[in-house]
């Protein structure tokens, strides 16, 4: 049995939770609200996982440093806007070689850094490692089979993280790629908002896969550009969790994509959902990322313009539609 400290009870803290009292280990869950953890004591439910039960075992706190103090691991479960001041306020409560692993999706807008590489920086102290893979909160809360990836430079700091979260129901790989992990996992979301848009603008299944096949491409040039191994964007964290995010209503970015589609602006779309939007704040750093490596990136393109520059949704999938002729991929060769 492990001490786990979970740093966030948002849905996929909370889900975490479930999971890993489910696994044997004494858990912890921190939230920055006293009321939020007041709520969870009493009624042992998260009110945005109302299938989903707390189990007894799980203990509740306002105060970071008893969710942080002897464990073994902790497991940072904030949303990406959150990661870096969280952090700060961890700094001095992380003791020398702590474990933390990250489930925070996204990328940092003004410094276009992953999670891991803003908890490197707030907690130099800290071994940081990354879990991440199709696995909506609503679906692991309730024990459904799910199977995601462990991410760190070391193999022996992946294969710990496997050990403590493989069970039944949750399966998990390990992988040295953490920068293919992350990069993978934030960019999925500003491609979902695009799959979500098509939908509410009523296009079909072949609008989806398009957005989904070629909104991959563009992720996998990018990451391979930046450092990421072309194999983790075909694995779990790649192809994986993009499918799952495009195609499920569980998926806060394609919800929003869908108000969007039907007339909403960004700031309407993410009230309407009410719960962080994680595209939304990384759609801007992956065009940043795009330019800066020179990638083309046509549908971070038009996300951004629908967000930011008032576009018309349908305006952007006709100029995505009537781009001019290219090859699907280019290393293939021809017959002389």
């Amino acid at each position: 049995m492990e001490k786990i400290g979970i740093i966030g009870s948002g849905t996929w803290g909370t889900a975490i939770g479930i999971l890993l009292s489910n696994n044997g280990h004494e858990v912890t869950l921190w939230s920055a609200i006293p009321e939020e953890i007041e709520e969870l004591k009493q009624s042992r439910r998260h009110p945005n996982l109302p299938e989903a039960e707390l189990p007894e075992g799980i203990r509740f706190t306002a105060d970071l440093a008893e969710a942080m103090e002897e464990k073994d691991l902790l497991v940072m479960a904030v949303p990406s806007v959150f990661v870096r001041q969280t952090a700060k306020k961890m700094n001095p409560l992380c003791r020398d070689g702590q474990l933390i692993v990250n489930v925070s999706k996204g990328l940092e807008e003004e410094t276009l850094s992953t999670m891991s590489m803003i908890l490197e920086e707030e907690l130099p102290m800290a071994e940081v490692a990354v879990l991440s893979g199709p696995s909506h909160a609503e679906e692991v809360s309730r024990g459904l089979p799910t199977t995601c990836v462990a991410g760190a430079h070391k193999r022996v700091v992946a294969e710990y993280v496997q050990s403590v979260f493989m069970s039944p129901v949750f399966r998990v790989y390990t992988s040295p790629d953490v920068l293919g992990i992350e990069t993978g996992a934030a960019l999925k979301n500003v491609v979902a908002l695009a799959a979500g848009t098509a939908d509410g603008l009523g296009y079909g299944d072949n609008t989806k896969a398009a957005l989904i096949t070629r909104g991959m491409a563009e992720i996998a040039r990018l990451g391979v550009a930046m450092g990421g191994k072309a194999q983790t964007y075909a694995g779990l964290s790649g192809i994986g969790d993009l499918i799952v995010t495009c195609a499920s209503m569980h998926s806060r970015n394609r919800r929003a994509g869908i108000l969007i589609g039907k007339g909403y602006s960004m700031e309407e779309a993410m009230k309407e959902v009410n719960m962080v939007v994680e595209g939304v704040y990384s759609a801007k750093a992956a065009l940043t990322l795009s330019k800066k490596y020179g990638v083309p990136m046509p549908i971070v393109e038009q996300v951004n313009q629908v967000l930011f520059e008032g576009k018309s949704p349908k305006d952007a999938v006709s100029d995505l539609m009537l781009r001019d002729r290219r090859i699907e991929n280019s290393d293939l060769p021809w017959e002389q």
